[in-house]
């Protein structure tokens, strides 16, 4: 009786473990072979999310950005050519003047007496010259006091030019049409050439100081226009290239420009800071994408198209570059879908999902 409960004890055991055998079996197998290619297949079904735009032609336009400085005209320090106490100022600090005006005067009296002195003994000089020549013609005096009478007579002359001339040093002039600045001295002070009584400015027109790169020295022409802003005004300005250096400057690698502006109404002030663009031409029909979608790869441009679904990568020839664009000359069509986004993680047949077209 006893044996005959170890015999079944004993197959109990072994249909437990047959049971437990097939368990195990079923889980880590049978699933384990349709689970590698889930896992694989998850691998290959990773797709990256990107942006993209349809290429489509545009006008290009191909134009300089650069900054530059309003600059008067005409600009000087008025100074006197002689020295003397100041006995006149006529003019209104930022006023507009007249080429010729009086501004200032020194002390002339010393000069003015001269002067008289001169102009009295000039009516003199001139009687006698005229009776040493009557005389001269009836043989009553030699020539020789005749030349004489002509000779103390062109010396008073030179004496009376020279007072003249020194009279008017003593008077300060406009050289042209412009607008006086602040005076730095009054009347009664002693002026000398040394000391500046105020600055005068020709505002209208105004010049425009710019450097622009040396690759486009060629293209600039005398009458070439400009548009310019200035920082504070709405408006924005055009100008006309009137000069330029006659070389490049070999540190900076510019050209030294000069625009001018009419400032008929006297609203822009010299001086100010400026931000001027040259339109040098229009590309039509171009096809121009944004820069970040070019991918140097072994000094070769690359752009990468979305075709079904994939990335691939074409290799293109670019031209004109702007602030944002950048002209292709080959390699793209119009109809083309290229990626504008992700461009680092992008590889050949890469997987892709458009999530905005442009």
């Amino acid at each position: 009786m006893k044996r005959k409960w170890i015999i079944t004890a004993i197959l109990i055991v072994v249909i437990c473990l047959v049971g437990a055998a097939y368990k195990y079996y079923t889980t880590h197998y049978a699933s384990g072979e349709e689970a590698a290619p889930v896992a694989k297949s998850g691998v290959q079904r990773k797709i990256l999310n990107v942006n993209g735009l349809a290429i489509r032609t545009q006008t290009l336009t191909d134009d300089i950005s650069m900054v530059g400085n309003l600059l008067p005209d005409e600009e000087v320090d008025l100074t006197f050519e002689t020295s003397g106490k100041i006995v006149e100022i006529n003019f209104k600090e930022g006023s507009a003047v007249r080429k010729g005006d009086l501004l200032a005067k020194v002390n002339d009296k010393p000069l003015v007496a001269q002067l008289a002195r001169y102009e009295a003994q000039l009516k003199l000089a001139q009687d006698r010259v005229y009776r040493h020549g009557a005389l001269l013609e009836k043989d009553a005096v030699s020539q020789e006091a005749y030349e004489q009478a002509r000779t103390e007579l062109a010396k008073l002359n030179a004496e009376i030019e020279i007072i003249n001339s020194n009279i008017a040093l003593t008077e300060l002039r406009a050289p042209f049409d412009g607008v006086i600045g602040l005076r730095n001295v009054s009347e009664g002070a002693y002026a000398s050439p040394s000391v500046v009584v105020a600055k005068l400015t020709k505002v209208s027109p105004l010049k425009i100081d710019m450097f622009i790169p040396e690759r486009y020295a060629d293209q600039i022409q005398i009458g070439t226009p400009l548009t310019f802003t200035v920082e504070g005004h709405n408006t924005t300005y055009r100008a006309t290239v009137y000069a330029k250096e006659s070389e490049v400057d070999m540190a900076t690698r510019t050209l030294a420009v000069r625009a001018t502006y009419p400032n008929t109404n006297h609203r822009l002030m010299p001086g100010r800071f400026i931000s001027a663009r040259i339109r040098m031409q229009d590309i039509p029909n171009a096809i121009a994408i944004p820069t970040e979608a070019i991918v140097p790869e072994m000094g070769i441009d690359k752009v990468y198209l979305y075709r079904s679904g994939k990335a691939h990568a074409v290799a293109v020839k670019t031209g004109l570059r702007t602030d944002a664009l950048i002209h292709i000359v080959e390699g793209l069509s119009v109809g083309d879908t290229i990626i504008t986004s992700g461009t680092l993680q992008l590889r050949e047949d890469l997987p892709v999902k458009l999530d905005v077209v442009e």
